[in-house]
């Protein structure tokens, strides 16, 4: 049989809010944390917005004192940060964060331009170019290497796997220790294994979670020359519309989300807060173009399905839908067309809304904080809106919450993610008593 997973801690690190409280008073108001670019120069870019998570915003030295995080990249410290809240969320003891039976799962991509960065930089090309140059002098090689001690750590930090390397290290985690690079499927990934993990008795504490950095030079130079992004610039704000008629393309958002996962019986046994059951997991590839869904959401369709499949549910039973809802002409319209065929004629009663409206698109950071998102609405009876929905589309003609939140009781709510190279991941959660 296998166990039940609950959720004992979340952390959440968004453009509107470092938080839950926070991040929650701001979803549900509608808040929209798109603005001009400010990091660096998007003069002669074709898209000059996205939600960008600020100096301003955000101190890492507020959440830790490891001197690796505090210099590493961006999403590394998102993570770090929203882990941090999700142990303290949970009351984990020591005795418990430091057992083999805690593991770590965290979706993440690679931070290509500190990549990009690191390897131009003179410091690394230095100690490349001396590498090479002593490589049969052994002892005058490693007295190179503990000289270029500072850039070689940074170079490593941009590793996929560093974040959750670095913070099992931190909180001495000692069980199993994935990362996840799956693009926009990943952090959702990374809980559906962590959840798997649990369920089969392999550990019985996961942290989970996805993070994102990845509104820099070079990414969106890319996304907007695969015309993928709003470039809406004069009206940052109302840019990322999800099924709205006049939707143009994603916004690139930053951010992390970080749940705490535990067998049932674990957490009864601590007495520990729970905040839901994760009763499905549903995983599907399309097999079809690597940034383009098919036609028929086939990979959509099947994830759906077999969430719903696992948890033993009909699809009338469940209440809320955090769609993928990237604001992208084909992705909203296959979405649509793909929760129509899982719930039929129930899809028009349902409410969906799609959380990017107001982050952007956190790549893989946003399944994690879209699966809070659902978990927050059946604490607080309130489904989140999709904001900057003013033109109805024909191909988009469900329920989408639109620009206001909604009273409403939710205990069982799903959410999507679908990812670049066909990756569909779909997360079933329930309300315990």
């Amino acid at each position: 049989m296998r166990r039940q997973v609950v959720v004992t801690g979340m952390g959440v690190v968004t453009p509107i809010g470092m938080g839950l409280e926070n991040y929650w008073k701001s979803s549900v108001c509608g808040r929209s944390g798109v603005a001009e670019v400010t990091s660096f120069d998007v003069t002669e870019y074709p898209c000059r917005i996205a939600a960008e998570i600020t100096p301003a915003d955000f101190d890492i030295s507020n959440y830790t004192e490891n001197e690796d995080i505090l210099r590493s990249g961006k999403s590394i410290q998102f993570a770090a940060a929203a882990a941090r809240m999700a142990v303290s969320d949970s009351s984990l003891s020591t005795a418990v964060l430091n057992s083999t039976r805690t593991g770590i799962s965290i979706g993440v991509t690679e931070e290509l331009d500190d990549y990009i960065r690191h390897l131009s930089g003179p410091s690394f090309q230095s100690m490349c170019v001396e590498a090479g140059q002593r490589r049969r002098d052994m002892l005058k090689f490693a007295e190179c290497a503990r000289n270029a001690e500072h850039s070689r750590r940074d170079f490593l930090s941009t590793f996929p796997e560093y974040a959750s390397a670095k913070i099992a290290s931190i909180y001495g985690i000692r069980g199993p220790c994935l990362a996840v690079d799956s693009a926009c499927a990943a952090g959702s990934q990374a809980i559906g294994d962590a959840c798997r993990l649990i369920e089969c008795g392999d550990a019985d504490v996961m942290i989970c979670g996805g993070t994102e950095a990845l509104a820099g030079p070079t990414v969106l130079l890319v996304f907007s020359v695969l015309n993928a992004v709003s470039t809406n610039n004069d009206y940052p704000q109302s840019a990322s519309r999800p099924f709205d008629a006049k939707r143009d393309g994603f916004v690139l958002g930053e951010g992390a989300g970080v749940l705490i996962l535990e067998s049932l019986e674990h957490a009864r046994r601590r007495e520990a807060k729970i905040y839901g059951e994760v009763i499905g997991v549903g995983a599907a590839c399309d097999a079809y173009r690597v940034t383009d869904e098919p036609p028929d959401g086939r990979g959509a369709v099947q994830s759906m399905r077999s969430a719903l499949q696992g948890a033993g549910l009909q699809p009338a039973e469940v209440d809320y839908i955090n769609a993928h809802g990237t604001s992208t002409v084909m992705n909203d319209k296959v979405e649509t067309l793909a929760i129509k065929a899982v719930f039929g004629e129930y899809a028009y009663r349902m409410p969906i809304s799609s959380s990017k409206s107001m982050i952007g698109h956190l790549i893989a950071g946003a399944g994690a904080v879209e699966l809070i998102t659902c978990l927050l609405a059946m604490q607080n009876a309130t489904i989140p809106p999709t904001i900057n929905l003013e033109f109805p589309d024909a191909d988009c003609d469900l329920d989408y919450v639109p620009n206001q939140a909604r009273k409403a009781e939710v205990n069982v709510a799903l959410s999507n993610s679908f990812g670049f190279g066909g990756q569909n991941i779909s997360l079933l959660v329930k309300k315990t008593n």
